[in-house]
């Protein structure tokens, strides 16, 4: 421990929102001309700012980013018992709108280059599930996965691809924003994302047709007659006005928010060089990520002992080295929040029976069998990357990273 060092007074967040007041202003604009349902300028503003900043022909206002992710599915067609290649190592909310429609997940394993879905382990998968056609790609920690590859081999074979761009919103790779990479796109705004709405996520495509489908679907499928007339079912999955009101008044912040995230990340990056730890990567020379979470990995020779079962941790202290749960633990102790990596998603319980594909076979001596995405959550973790955190407060919490080893 730190002799010299004591708790935070105000504890430090992962990642909290930050407001700026323009918000209130469209919040009290709603109020005032009572717009306080699923119709109003705010949402349209919203959806017309979308489409001007990520270049994509259709944005449409929805509840959350789970919402956009469950339309985009219906829209691509997907049935009960088929099977949908979705990322591993990502939130539950990117593959459990494919469990909505009663299909099937088969997790494609993650690359240490960008910790997204492996385009080797999807081609792979193709060949081991030639009759797939939907492939759902997660953009973890705001970093792009490798879209050229990812989207040649969709188009290879036949398959819609949709993008969770729910944690990447304005980052971009080859100067093309996020979200714009899919038939069907999905980005969130929810209370911890790069801007926030407090909850609220959209649907974006290019495909007018669809986006017309997805306004009547989450307006509960009302048909154009006098009265409720319903051919399909619906979803109350509209963006409220009021929550629209919120993004208006946070998209003007949204590449002051990147730059900030970026300051966060470089600094850490610099402050931790000496220890035997790696940033989150991403390749500077096609992609820029939005840094909406700064994390951490341990070399592999620098892990101390560590165990963990489905819901408890625990580790053995060694001199020179660390475990996440060490840190955490000590970060917490110090009144600052980090997170564990996202745990794969073949790893969680309720879906252990599903199929998981690796980018390698095994068997050979030049060949590895490694899972890539339960590695990554085994020595990975999330830091404290809340915009309003204080340089000063953030040297603290290197040091104290640094105490870890």
């Amino acid at each position: 421990m730190l002799d010299n060092i004591k708790p935070f007074d105000k504890k430090v967040w992962l990642a909290t929102p930050t407001m700026h007041g323009e918000e209130l202003m469209y919040i009290t604009d709603a109020y005032e001309k009572n717009w306080m349902s699923t119709i109003g300028e705010n949402i349209n503003e919203v959806e017309r700012i979308t489409c001007e900043k990520l270049g994509c022909k259709n944005a449409v206002g929805l509840s959350c980013g789970t919402a956009a992710l469950h339309l985009a599915i219906k829209l691509a067609g997907v049935k009960p018992g088929d099977k949908v290649f979705c990322s591993d190592l990502t939130f539950a909310a990117t593959l459990n709108s494919v469990v909505y429609e009663k299909a099937e997940p088969v997790f494609v394993d993650t690359e240490y280059d960008t910790w997204n879905m492996d385009p080797v382990a999807l081609e792979r998968a193709f060949a081991l599930y030639p009759n797939v056609k939907v492939v759902v790609l997660a953009n973890l920690y705001g970093t792009p996965a490798k879209m050229d590859e990812i989207t040649s081999i969709c188009e290879k074979h036949g398959a819609v691809m949709i993008e969770d761009a729910a944690e990447s919103l304005g980052a971009t790779y080859r100067g093309r924003q996020t979200g714009t990479f899919g038939t069907y796109n999905a980005i969130s705004f929810n209370g911890n994302k790069i801007i926030t709405g407090s909850s609220g996520g959209m649907l974006l495509t290019d495909d007018s047709v669809a986006a017309t489908k997805v306004r009547k679907w989450s307006t509960q499928s009302r048909e154009n007659a006098p009265w409720y007339q319903h051919e399909e079912i619906g979803y109350n999955y509209r963006m409220s006005n009021v929550i629209a009101g919120v993004v208006r008044g946070q998209y003007p912040h949204l590449e002051e928010h990147i730059a900030q995230k970026k300051a966060i990340y470089m600094r850490y990056k610099e402050g931790l060089k000496d220890l035997p730890v790696k940033m989150n990567p991403y390749n500077e020379n096609i992609m820029e990520p939005n840094f909406w979470l700064s994390c951490l990995i341990i070399d592999e020779n620098a892990m101390c002992k560590q165990n963990r079962s489905d819901c408890e941790a625990s580790y053995v202290r060694e001199r020179g080295k660390s475990c996440p749960t060490e840190i955490l633990e000590t970060l917490a102790k110090y009144n600052a929040e980090g997170r564990p990596i996202w745990k794969p998603m073949h790893m969680q319980p309720i879906y252990k029976n599903n199929g998981f594909v690796t980018a390698h076979v095994g068997g050979k001596a030049n060949e590895s069998t490694k899972d890539v995405g339960a590695d990554i959550f085994e020595r990975g973790l999330c830091l404290p990357s809340d915009i309003k955190m204080t340089p000063k407060e953030q040297d603290i919490i290197i040091e104290i990273i640094k105490s870890c080893f």
